[in-house]
């Protein structure tokens, strides 16, 4: 998991560094990494998908409806 937080996320590059801020960016990480792995209809990369969501309204609707069918 930390690979693919520090390739498609750039964990490490991160430069929150203010009170709780790195703590809750790493928590938001996690979060969306996980609605990312849960889509079985993109067969593609984290990094990809993440890039998708960002720019694709519906998919990023799409994954989200994911988590209000569980």
């Amino acid at each position: 998991m930390h690979w693919v937080l520090d390739v498609a996320f750039g964990e490490d590059q991160c430069r929150a560094r203010v009170k709780n801020a790195a703590q809750n960016f790493a928590i938001l990480r996690r979060i969306v990494n996980n609605l990312l792995r849960a889509d079985p209809t993109t067969r593609v990369g984290a990094k990809t998908k993440r890039l998708k969501a960002g720019a694709d309204d519906r998919y990023r609707a799409h994954v989200l409806e994911l988590v209000a069918l569980r």
